[in-house]
């Protein structure tokens, strides 16, 4: 279990939510962030204060429009922060640990510019344990994945991937392969490792046959 081992009955009813378009956090995985707007350093001081120091990574469902905040999806994954540094000029460097997929169920009043919300989390019970895939064709995987990050002119540490256990490797591509916001959430939300994996295939092998445009390129170590 990445940062601390957590049941059901240790998950907090509020979170806050931190709506980034793009941006996957698996359970298990581990997400970087860079943290500069004065809401979500507030966002980050007030989960630090807490005995989880949980905040939720959602996608929003459209672009951010200026004169108010976006919908969100219904299904995003909390992290626990893990790590925490302040730079010279007042951001926070933070990484997040991830623990759990949630449902929003309310979203709160802002608090300090930021978003809270009550969530559930028993649909996703089984987040919490480990979940090793059975039945995923590695192969077929990581040949579409070679082509694919070759032509979106991602660069990608080979040796490690191809010695990666498969929960970590299906995990950490999901994360960062470069996919749409749209694709990002079908993956978030497949209902295991397993699915992920088939579902991730089917993504690469898609682009592949009908290239599309991915976005700035993404770098795997």
């Amino acid at each position: 279990m990445s940062g601390r081992g957590f049941t059901l009955d240790d998950l907090p009813e509020e979170i806050p939510v931190f709506p980034l378009a793009g941006a996957l956090l698996l359970p298990r995985g581990r997400l970087p962030l860079n943290i500069f707007e004065p809401r979500y350093l507030a966002m980050v001081e007030d989960a630090l204060r807490t005995p989880h120091r949980l905040i939720g990574m959602i996608q929003p469902l459209d672009p951010a429009d200026p004169a108010r905040e976006p919908d969100l999806y219904r299904i995003g994954c909390a992290g626990r922060i893990i790590q925490f540094e302040e730079t010279s000029d007042s951001r926070y460097l933070i990484t997040l640990a991830g623990v759990s997929r949630f449902e929003v169920r309310e979203e709160m009043p802002q608090r300090r510019g930021y978003r809270p919300a009550l969530v559930k989390w028993d649909t996703f019970a089984a987040d919490l344990r480990a979940d090793p895939p059975t039945g995923f064709d590695r192969a077929r995987l990581l040949k579409g994945l070679k082509v694919f990050l070759s032509e979106q002119g991602v660069s990608a540490d080979w040796p490690s991937i191809e010695k990666a256990p498969d929960e970590p490797l299906i995990t950490t591509l999901a994360m960062v392969c470069p996919f749409p916001p749209s694709e990002k959430q079908t993956l978030l939300e497949a209902a295991n490792n397993d699915d992920r994996a088939s579902t991730m295939t089917a993504l690469i092998e898609m682009a592949l046959a009908d290239p599309d445009d991915y976005g700035e390129p993404n770098r795997l170590h």
